[in-house]
């Protein structure tokens, strides 16, 4: 009998495990397309729904105390729960954003934060509280069940639930039927969780029924959801680069991509701007290369008659979309190329007349890699000798505000390293045209060399674009600014301190109210705890780390991404493993495993300074599985010298999850952004240097 419930509860355990990343992962790509996020976005989404996980887990031990008994079926009807909780988030997440905040409004940091925070409340709070509560459940019935058991099970359905989105669900399912993939065998597992004298009683059966029909009927509802609330929804599809809409308003054809207008059909103007201010610089031009598009681009190019037009796109679907709507005419020698841009640059030898940059403002790591001296360097070498590189970044009317003026003062800097000319044009948009030729300001004049036809350029340039104007903005460069680089990403901090100025906030207070939460946690824990939560700490640090050197060397490929992910995940189990075989020498198991995480970090440092993108993949994906690995080490290690009793438990796995929660905060928002990659492994080292010497004070005992 004890083995049936043994067997029961590791089904459960592992469901919700699945569940519980697929769920998570799903969460954040919603609130990204809701709020137009990046990674500050992304980092506090996490670090909320560790934090909250954690609180979660020191009720249950709260409630344990006060003799909460822990029975079998209240944990199958938590686990109902979670899976219900886990639908309603995504629901959430859509519906009640256009209540909180203005349809088609931009959110603060601070709203934002709050918003996503009270949202995942509900399932993180009962997430944490499901985990320790099953141990109690299990050491009902055997007193000596092993916590480490619990933390290797729920670690089996993490790599599992990693694996299956990474590698299958995001591919071929939407958001709401992930959802039923993940959470029907959650649901399976606690109706099995239920004792046979109450599995068939109605209350039980219906409560099962409830909740199978209410997941499986939610991807018949899934385009409802996403209903535009001006317009109609005319297209909409799921990519494993995200959310891909096409919003029809009137006459006019809108595309989105995660949430964030790409363009539309009807944008004359900026087509125009985009396509004739560089290429009328070109004497000769014969290849163009376009890196995303522009509604109406591809018309505007076709009047020079090039050779070849190159369009990459790294999302097929978004090119499909432009194509069937005509967003994006087909003209004649356009060759559309599905790739990264940056990835796909570094790797062939062709040379183009033209390169033009058609992205947002870099206020992501992904994006902010097109902006960087690196990249710069990089197209140089692949343009002819008359040949120029157009972007373009947010523009200004009359006042240029100290945030968006060091934005432009770090992009030119950073590109005259490498340009001899560089011509800025204000506007709604900011021109940069950079090249080693001599650049002509009167650009209708240009075109009419040309015998290039426009309908904004040649008529309105003059009274929008005056000399004094030009002569302003270019005269006013500061080149004494930090250059953008691709190991000190300066454009992220700008951006980041651009967000807060224009809702005249500061994210002073919310770091303060932070540290205060940390400073009161680490008064009270044990030095075990301390090691666990320097562990989690380390482990999401680095998993970030990794990802974004992963980025800057090879581009945002996807499969490769989720593999980092799971592997992080992966390396945890084995350690744990490991940890628990050799409990008896936990003390120095612990400080063995800290100099092993100093010495990875000091690797990483050398190979990324001395190598960089010469390193093959492998060794970055290597890198994060012995992280994960010494990090699985320790838990067993610590619970064991912490004892076996449920507090020590609950002790253990909350200390896991703040260090988890602290170490994707810190990461994400202050080391990577200020401080670059290198720095970023430097403090992951020094907080391992903390828990080193507390280590070594633990031997001496």
């Amino acid at each position: 009998m004890e083995g049936k419930r043994d067997s029961r509860i590791i089904l459960v355990v592992v469901a919700t495990g699945i569940s519980s990343v697929v769920t998570q992962l799903l969460v954040i790509r919603e609130c990204l397309v809701q709020f137009c996020g990046n990674e500050f976005v992304i980092a506090m989404i996490l670090f909320s729904w560790l934090l909250i996980s954690a609180f979660g887990t020191l009720s249950a031990g709260f409630l344990h105390q006060k003799n909460f008994s822990p029975e079998p079926s209240r944990l199958a009807f938590f686990s109902l729960l979670l899976a219900v909780l886990s639908l309603f988030q995504i629901g959430a997440v859509r519906i009640f954003r256009d209540v909180f905040f203005i349809h088609g409004s931009s959110v603060g940091f601070y709203q934002t934060f709050l918003y996503t925070f009270f949202i995942i409340s509900p399932y993180a709070l009962l997430l944490g509280f499901v985990l320790p509560y099953t141990l109690f459940t299990a050491r009902r019935f055997d007193p000596d069940y092993p916590g480490t058991t619990i933390y290797v099970l729920d670690n089996i359905g993490d790599i599992a639930g990693g694996a299956l989105f990474s590698f299958v669900l995001v591919y071929v399912c939407t958001p709401f039927q992930a959802i039923l993939a993940a959470n029907l065998p959650l649901a399976a597992a606690a109706f099995v969780l239920f004792p046979k004298r109450v599995r068939y009683k109605k209350q039980v059966m219906l409560s099962v029924l409830i909740v199978v029909v209410f997941i499986v009927s939610a991807p018949f509802f899934e385009e409802k959801t996403l209903a535009p609330r001006q317009g109609r929804l005319q297209y909409y599809a799921e990519s494993r680069y995200g959310r891909i809409e096409i919003h029809q308003d009137k006459d006019q054809l809108s595309l989105f991509k995660d949430g964030v207008h790409q363009f539309s059909d009807q944008n004359q103007i900026l087509a125009e701007e985009r396509i004739h201010y560089p290429l009328s610089q070109v004497s000769e031009l014969r290849h163009i290369l376009v890196v995303s598009a522009e509604g109406g681009i591809m018309g505007e190019i076709e009047k020079y008659h090039p050779e070849s037009v190159d369009y990459v796109e790294i999302d097929p679907l978004v090119t499909q979309a432009a194509l069937k709507f005509n967003l994006i005419k087909n003209i004649k020698n356009l060759n559309v190329i599905h790739q990264d841009a940056r990835a796909y640059i570094k790797t062939i030898t062709k040379k183009y007349d033209a390169v033009i940059i058609n992205l947002p403002e870099p206020d992501t790591f992904q994006l902010n890699r097109f902006y960087t001296s690196e990249f710069f360097d990089l197209v140089k070498k692949h343009l002819s000798a008359s040949g120029i590189l157009s972007f373009s970044v947010n523009g200004f009317d009359n006042y240029l505000s100290p945030a968006q003026k060091l934005k432009i003062d770090v992009l030119y800097a950073t590109a005259a390293v490498h340009f001899k000319h560089i011509l800025l044009l204000p506007g709604q948009r900011v021109f940069f045209l950079c090249s080693n030729t001599a650049l002509d300001r009167d650009i209708p004049a240009c075109l009419v060399r040309k015998n290039i036809s426009t309908d904004y350029v040649a008529h309105y340039f003059y009274g929008s674009l005056s000399r004094e104007r030009i002569d302003r903005l270019n005269t006013g460069i500061t080149l004494d600014v930090p250059l953008n680089l691709d190991y000190s990403p300066k454009m992220i901090c700008i951006m980041f301190s651009q967000w807060f100025a224009k809702f005249s906030s500061s994210p002073l207070f919310f770091l303060l109210m932070a540290a205060l939460v940390l400073y009161v946690y680490l008064m009270i824990i044990t030095k075990e705890a301390f090691i666990l939560f320097t562990t989690g700490f380390m482990t999401m640090g680095s998993e970030i780390l990794v990802i974004f050197a992963f980025q800057i060397f090879f581009g945002y490929i996807y499969s490769a991404i989720g593999g980092i992910i799971t592997l992080f995940l992966a390396g945890l189990l084995p350690g744990a493993v490991f940890g628990e075989k050799y409990t008896s020498m936990s003390r120095s198991v612990m400080a063995v495993s800290d100099l092993g995480l100093i010495f990875l970090l000091a690797a990483f440092i050398f190979g990324v300074v001395w190598f960089g993108s010469k390193l093959p993949a492998g060794v970055y994906l290597v890198f994060g599985f012995m992280v994960s690995l010494l990090c699985g080490i320790q838990f067993p290690a610590a619970l064991y010298l912490k004892g076996k009793t449920g507090s020590a438990a609950v002790q253990a796995f909350s200390a896991d999850l703040m260090g988890a929660a602290f170490g994707i905060l810190v990461t994400s928002v202050v080391l990577l952004p200020f401080f670059g990659l290198v720095w970023t492994a430097a403090g992951l080292i020094c907080i391992k240097v903390l828990s080193l010497s507390v280590s070594t004070l633990m031997l001496r005992r």
